[in-house]
């Protein structure tokens, strides 16, 4: 390949980044709002039904993306081996990924129908835990599908094809609303069903979009190429154990993120009912931002697994920085709209001036986190692209629950700042997330183009 000056070369591989990574972004735009719609629409059932599916939700989600998180070990496999040529072994690899992602169904399925009694520990409201378990119930048929397609998903990510991942998730939030539409309130001769339904509209939602994409495999000839499903094979310990080394690292480091942000929320609940609502409307603002670097942090995987498995690192490289780089490019912007907006965007979400005026000033804050938030997530994902996932979540669990959440407590609790302490340590633990975590990938990219040093301008 002929040598590239850096400006078009970085032209080139921005193009790329936004070929994989925008249909990526738009799906967990989606993916986000079918909780959104869950929100808006169960609300108006009831407080108590709202109270029982949030609880539900949080509880679902922290075990869903613990285990999505040992799955996630397929894209940058596949990426690899897409990179390298050797097409023959992902059908293999995939088809092995499938007997994770049903294993991993029946383990959430068992545990989402058992538990009440952790409600009960919680000392959750007696008359919110039979409704929250009504919720887990009906959803917990969803987690055979939601795994299964999370398979399909992520060997599509890794074969750089996304933009079906977009069409699916479109559909699938399409499903959701309708269904929440009937099951919830009783329309069109369907039972009112409450959070029940809710749950009922989630798993539908599941199902349409593993149906949605197994028809797209099979009619699409750029997947058919791939003999995904022309014989069977049987669980092969040789080829899974790889995938639960990369893969449990990720799922761990997913859990202990999400449970940073959980347990913030409940000291944040100490504080009383207005730092409690003020904190939820920061989190929901940034969570929103937060879907387009993860997008672009999914798309750095993939660029990066290619580049390495077709034997380049400084590709490899090149790619890593680049999405980092425009990862933490998108959230300077937006920490820019978010510090000179605040009032506005605090005024968007409730008519309460006490919450509204608390909520601008933890926007200023979370403003603060957002480019540190999208240089960890974009460091991610190219630490995964390297198959490098344990010594970042390492980091993970120091920057979080070493620094964040206790320095937060010191702050919030200890020192009596009040609910800015906790978004504080979260600033401090993100932002040393961010700082180790591009050191690793910094350190680690050199090594390997120091070890290859051919390829000498490849993008």
């Amino acid at each position: 390949m002929t040598e590239l000056s850096l400006v078009p070369r970085l032209r080139t591989e921005i193009a790329a980044f936004l070929r994989v990574g925008g249909p990526l972004i738009a799906a967990q735009v989606a993916q986000m709002a079918m909780g959104f719609f869950d929100t808006l629409m169960v609300g108006r059932v009831g407080p108590v039904e709202l109270a029982a599916v949030a609880i539900g939700t949080g509880l679902w989600h922290t075990l869903f993306l613990f285990a999505l998180g040992i799955l996630m070990a397929l894209s940058p496999s596949v990426a690899h081996l897409h990179g390298a040529g050797q097409s023959g072994r992902i059908a293999p690899l995939v088809r092995q990924a499938l007997w994770l992602a049903l294993l991993l169904g029946i383990i959430c399925f068992i545990a989402l129908r058992h538990l009440e009694p952790l409600l009960v520990t919680f000392g959750i409201e007696p008359t919110i835990i039979p409704i929250t378990s009504e919720y887990l119930h009906a959803l917990s048929w969803g987690m055979f599908p939601v795994f299964v397609f999370m398979a399909l998903r992520l060997f599509s990510e890794g074969i750089a094809r996304t933009r079906p991942i977009l069409l699916v998730s479109v559909l699938a939030l399409a499903v959701n609303i309708v269904a929440n539409y009937a099951l919830i309130f009783g329309h069109w001769g369907f039972p009112a069903w409450g959070a029940f339904g809710c749950g009922v509209a989630t798993a539908l939602g599941m199902w349409a979009g593993l149906v949605t994409m197994l028809v797209i495999l099979r009619v699409d000839d750029r997947y058919r190429f791939y003999a995904l499903f022309q014989q069977w094979d049987w669980p092969n310990w040789r080829e899974l154990r790889p995938l639960l080394i990369l893969g449990l690292p990720i799922g761990i480091g997913l859990f202990l993120e999400t449970g940073v942000f959980a347990a913030v929320a409940l000291l944040l609940g100490t504080l009383g009912a207005t730092a409690a609502a003020a904190h939820q409307v920061a989190l929901n603002v940034a969570a929103m931002t937060f879907m387009v670097p993860l997008g672009l942090s999914m798309a750095t995987t993939v660029r990066v697994g290619q580049a390495l498995g077709r034997n380049d690192p400084r590709a490899a490289r090149f790619s890593g920085l680049t999405g980092i780089g425009l990862c933490g490019l998108f959230m300077a912007l937006m920490a820019l709209a978010m510090a000179l907006i605040r009032h506005e965007i605090a005024g968007w979400y409730t008519r309460d001036t006490a919450v509204a005026m608390l909520a601008a000033s933890l926007l200023q804050l979370a403003a603060l986190f957002q480019i540190s938030d999208g240089l960890q997530v974009g460091a991610l994902g190219a630490l995964r692209g390297l198959k490098d996932t344990r010594l970042p979540m390492l980091i993970v669990l120091v920057a979080y629950w070493v620094l964040a959440f206790p320095l937060g407590w010191l702050f919030g609790i200890r020192w009596q700042l009040g609910p800015a302490g906790p978004w504080i340590g979260l600033i401090i633990g993100l932002s040393s997330a961010a700082l180790l975590l591009n050191l690793r990938f910094w350190q680690l990219s050199a090594r390997l183009v120091r070890d290859n040093p051919g390829h000498p301008n490849k993008v």
